[in-house]
């Protein structure tokens, strides 16, 4: 049966059990946008924003654990928007597949209308670019790029399609299924090492990365401390690890995380790095940000990623998930030091209570941090958060609470502003029945809030919280305590964003206080639209929180230090 090269696209994603696609419809592409017209299997959302799109891609990604799938329907302009989501999908590691259309074979090299070479472009950004060289093979690409994208340590995958291609005249073919990808077992011999460290450690520190959720061994991970009884960090953003309430648990280390882990990853003997790179957000890659004496246990499924910053004990390449249910069948004895970790649990709930308090009994100008406790007291258990870069995350990453992993998503190694609005919205579509509360910046959703429209024609209801210090909070932070305060740029005068909400279909409110927030958020999560809560905070809970990228300026303030 003869069908169009677009037919076979949509064919192809349908056989590979696609039920989602966000994309910007465009010339190149309606071959496929015509067949899709006929294919009830697949909902489509049209998003205002190629990048916007890689971004609810890889949320949706992130939550349902499949990939996220995107169409960018125009050459040249259309894949160069892709950019940057693609980078930030490539550092978060996530299965993102991107169809894109392309110029016309026999235009090639000839400085056509929108004529880039974009695989070249876009090979710095992926894990692979392809380009299809024969209709008859576009369904195999396709089933090449689901299998790049999903295996070993994942990542975004792009094929281009030249326009001529799909309106081929091709033979209909049916694919054959996805091989099932065995979890990377480990070595039992691992296994037995990494036991006999563990049993010899007085200080054991489980610290949570990537991996662990990416592999869906939350599960395993909590039996896995319950057995040790060691406490467990998170490398930042990957709090979701465990429900944050784990007695066991203590938050995440680094910069955007708290003192109390922090200082325990200084203070830890052995360290079980599950899933983590240990890299700049987690260590700022000093050897000061662990135990001089520390033993490393490493594990990830990226075998190059083990002892390239930091040397190790043993090194495991394996799936985290894997690694731990062979770590709960082990033979770990030995005796751990109570009272370092009776100290750190105790330290951990002091930390949260004071946060707590520090909403219920807080006056004046809200502060971020104030906002976070405020949150965290309404939400629902379940609900899904979304935090973006700057200042604002400094205090969210590990403040707000979250409990049903996945749940957590935030920019990660790549730190894009603007992320967290429309990932909240690919959240929300992998798990409709879960709430999805963003956090962003005015800066952040100043970028992004043109997806507002999108939401509204999808009919996607998220929880937005708008925190407005009225400037690009972290260049502010640092003009100020390093430039004397001689502001330039980073100072913002800012739209009302709740009357913008309206204005696409939103519902959209102010919160001065505490009580307005709540109230505002209680009344969203029974709402039938989505709700734009703008939060004006103090303008200066602000944070020089990586004070040493300015060593050859002495800093004229100490607010924030």
């Amino acid at each position: 049966m003869a069908i169009t090269g677009g037919e076979a696209v949509v064919r192809a994603l349908k056989a590979l059990g696609v039920t989602q696609v966000f994309g910007v419809v465009g010339t190149a592409m309606l071959e496929v946008y015509d067949a899709l017209h006929d294919e009830s299997g697949i909902r489509y959302v049209g998003v205002r924003h190629e990048q916007n799109a890689v971004h609810m891609a890889d949320g949706y990604a992130r939550i349902s654990g499949r990939p996220g799938v995107v169409f960018a329907g125009q050459p040249g302009p259309g894949v160069t928007n892709l950019i940057s989501g693609l980078a930030e999908a490539r550092l978060a590691f996530s299965p993102v597949v991107v169809i894109a259309g392309d110029t016309s074979t026999a235009q090639v090299d000839r400085d056509t209308f929108q004529e880039v070479d974009q695989k070249s472009i876009l090979a710095p950004v992926t894990k692979r670019t392809v380009t299809v060289t024969s209709a008859a093979r576009i369904g195999e690409y396709i089933r090449e790029a689901f299998l790049v994208a999903t295996a070993g340590r994942m990542g975004p995958v792009v094929v281009n399609i030249p326009s001529d291609l799909l309106s081929a005249s091709v033979e209909s073919v049916e694919l054959p299924e996805l091989p099932a990808q065995a979890a990377s077992a480990p070595d039992p011999a691992a296994v037995e090492s990494a036991a006999r460290l563990l049993s010899e450690a007085r200080r054991p520190l489980i610290l949570a990365g990537a991996g662990v959720t990416w592999s869906r061994g939350n599960d395993a991970l909590r039996a896995f401390a319950e057995r040790l009884g060691a406490p467990v960090a998170a490398s930042p953003g990957h709090g979701d690890a465990l429900p944050n309430d784990f007695p066991l648990y203590v938050g995440q280390v680094g910069p955007r995380g708290n003192p109390v882990a922090t200082e325990l990853l200084e203070q830890a003997d052995v360290v079980l790095a599950l899933g983590t790179r240990l890299a700049y957000n987690t260590t700022l890659f000093k050897r000061s940000s662990l135990a001089p004496d520390v033993r490393i246990i490493q594990t990830d499924v990226e075998a190059t990623a083990l002892a390239r910053y930091f040397p190790t004990a043993l090194a495991v390449p394996a799936d985290t998930r894997a690694f731990l249910e062979a770590l709960c069948s082990a033979d770990i004895e030995g005796q751990r030091d109570a009272q370092w970790i009776q100290s750190a649990r105790t330290r951990r709930a002091e930390l949260v209570a004071q946060r707590v308090q520090s909403a219920e009994e807080h006056s004046g100008a809200l502060t971020p941090a104030v906002v976070y406790a405020a949150l965290n007291a309404v939400l629902p258990r379940d609900t899904i958060v979304t935090i973006d870069t700057g200042t604002i995350s400094l205090h969210a990453v590990d403040g707000m609470q979250v409990y049903l992993p996945p749940a957590l998503l935030t920019p990660l190694d790549f730190g894009i502003v603007g992320f967290s609005y429309a990932a909240g919205l690919g959240a929300k579509l992998a798990a409709p029945s879960r709430p999805v509360l963003t956090v962003i910046g005015d800066g952040g959703f100043s970028m992004a809030l043109i997806e507002l429209a999108t939401a509204a024609d999808a009919g996607i209801h998220t929880i937005t919280v708008v925190v407005d210090n009225g400037s690009w909070g972290a260049e502010k932070a640092y003009q100020r305590d390093f430039f004397e305060g001689r502001y330039t740029g980073s100072e913002l005068a800012n739209p009302d964003f709740a009357m913008i909400a309206a204005a696409y279909g939103a519902h959209g409110v102010t919160a001065t206080t505490v009580a307005e927030l709540q109230d505002a958020v209680r009344g969203a999560l029974d709402a039938a639209t989505s709700t734009v809560i703008a939060v004006p905070v103090d303008p200066d809970s602000i944070t020089s929180f990586r004070k040493d990228s300015f060593p050859h300026r002495v800093a004229t303030s100490s607010i924030g230090s």
